[in-house]
């Protein structure tokens, strides 16, 4: 772990002070900031959390700050964007209002003279993270998005429910764009070992008409789902990426689908997409290759074509 390791989330509205909450419950840094356009709201949130630290397993140091507080630290969390259009279920709707947002926010933190780590979570999160890098100068490496890794969770939760299996023994990946074009890996996926389309046809009983197309459409809309009836979601997000986090400051090199920059992978290149990369204290220290069925590859070519069609846009 980095000696006097440093975080700092931009954004603390559900997303933002959950994602807080969730580092300071795990005691993952020493120092945790949180900036908000709401200052009060930002000194209400880490004031609480102080507050709570007295009953958790590490002492912390969580502080309302500005951008100035972001020179130093190893992590820079974006969470900050538009509201989501009233009843509208494309993230991609969020691109125009929240592109400022966004720009703001990376020139502040550059401006603080931040040589770390960029993590987003705002949505878009696929353009948000290639706007972020553009924006900001940095190293590819150096700027990740929170991309399908909860996407993939939520598989595992489905594929786990339906044959009453914890989560954690299911491995299967969800790449591409997080939304509607995202591509499930059905070659790679596994339960206990065993290859997910033999699980299917060997417990027909108990897969019931439950089909592949079926779990990723669930996939898909789980979060809609979660949003139409809560107005967000945040418990998810926010352990998805302090996993992120932790294994950036912790150095673990675990694997985990995220929105990175691809260069010649998959036939894919400069373009900002989540597919199984190796996290460590550099960032996204390297891209895995897994072997896709030919219909997933071309999935995903076509998801990455949709992303970069917005590039020109971004100005």
């Amino acid at each position: 772990m980095f000696k006097n390791s440093k975080v700092a989330i931009c954004g603390v509205g559900n997303v933002g002070a959950t994602t807080a909450y969730t580092i300071v419950n795990q005691g993952l840094c020493e120092q945790l900031v949180l900036i908000d356009i709401n200052k009060d709201k930002a000194y209400a949130e880490a004031l609480d959390m102080s507050h709570a630290i007295h009953f958790m397993s590490r002492n912390m140091t969580v502080w309302a700050g500005d951008y100035k507080d972001c020179k130093d630290a190893d992590v820079v969390i974006i969470t900050a964007s538009a509201p989501m259009p009233k009843d509208s279920h494309d993230r991609l709707e969020m691109l125009k209002p929240s592109l400022h947002i966004i720009e703001s926010i990376v020139r502040s933190v550059m401006a603080s003279g931040f040589d770390g780590i960029f993590v987003v979570i705002s949505n878009p999160v696929d353009i948000m993270t290639y706007y972020t890098w553009k924006v900001s100068g940095l190293p590819k490496n150096q700027v990740i998005g929170s991309g399908t890794n909860l996407d993939s969770a939520r598989l595992c939760y489905e594929l786990g429910s339906m044959y009453s299996l914890d989560s954690k023994s299911v491995q299967a990946y969800v790449m591409g764009e997080h939304g509607d074009s995202e591509v499930i890996s059905w070659g790679t996926a596994t339960i206990g070992g065993k290859k997910v389309d033999n699980v299917l046809a060997d417990n027909a009983s108990r897969t019931r008409d439950m089909t592949k197309e079926s779990l990723r459409k669930e996939t898909v809309e789980a979060g809609w789902d979660i949003f139409n009836r809560k107005g967000n979601t945040s418990y998810g997000i926010a352990a998805s990426v302090t996993a992120i986090v932790k294994s950036i400051l912790f150095n673990e090199n675990a694997i985990y689908p995220v929105t990175v920059c691809l260069n010649g992978q998959y036939g894919l290149s400069d373009v900002f997409i989540s597919v199984p990369t190796i996290i460590d204290h550099s960032g996204a220290r390297e891209i895995v290759e897994i072997n896709l069925q030919e219909d997933e590859l071309e999935a995903l070519k076509r998801s990455a074509a949709l992303m970069q069609e917005f590039y020109p846009k971004l100005g």
